[in-house]
């Protein structure tokens, strides 16, 4: 029995043009890498080319090359992951108690009520939180994309990383804590340039 043809509308020719720029800026958001978000787009590309007739036609192309983009992303982190096993932070106090809850997600409204205004873009924070990202060790990164980006759950990400729960929550910890501490100084830091150049 042959392989089912892809669904009408499918042009694994022209994906580097459609769809090229927007699923690199998605993996490099992620693995603050452009080499490895590089990396991770050619095997998307490829899956879908391999894969193309997997394609139902129920959404778009671009979201189905998002869904492989997503799963090349986790086997990057995990394989990334048993080359480094652990990052380190110092810190001694708890400032993501801000901006996270003790679930760890973010909490609602924790950048509004930061600024003196309480009216923040959520796209001006984000670039704050993938500029502070770039700054933490590997591991601490890539639970925290994984968690709160990606929002899988613990259980996947400890299979996913092969790590202990108790690796993944100190990861976590030490990542919200460093993100914590930049966000809140970068932030403030802009608001303060901002202000004086008014």
């Amino acid at each position: 029995m042959s392989d089912p043809q892809p669904a009408p509308g499918l042009n694994p020719d022209n994906w580097v043009d459609e769809y090229g720029d927007y699923l690199f800026r998605y993996a490099v958001s992620r693995l603050r890498d452009d080499n490895a978000a590089e990396e991770v787009v050619q095997e998307t590309f490829l899956a879908g080319i391999r894969f193309q007739h997997r394609y139902t036609g129920d959404g778009t192309e671009r979201a189905w090359l998002l869904g492989i983009l997503k799963r090349k992303l986790i086997d990057h982190i995990r394989r990334r992951a048993r080359y480094d096993r652990d990052g380190v932070s110092d810190g001694s106090h708890d400032p993501s108690e801000k901006l996270f809850d003790q679930k760890g997600n973010w909490k609602n409204g924790a950048f509004m009520s930061a600024t003196p205004d309480g009216q923040v873009a959520s796209r001006e924070i984000w670039e704050v939180v993938k500029d502070c990202l770039k700054r933490l060790p590997q591991g601490q990164a890539d639970v925290f994309v994984l968690s709160v980006m990606e929002e899988m759950t613990s259980e996947e990400i400890c299979q996913e990383l092969q790590i202990t729960p108790s690796n993944l929550w100190v990861r976590l910890h030490r990542a919200r804590l460093a993100l914590a501490q930049c966000v809140g100084a970068r932030w403030f830091h802009d608001q303060k340039v901002a202000s004086h150049a008014e």
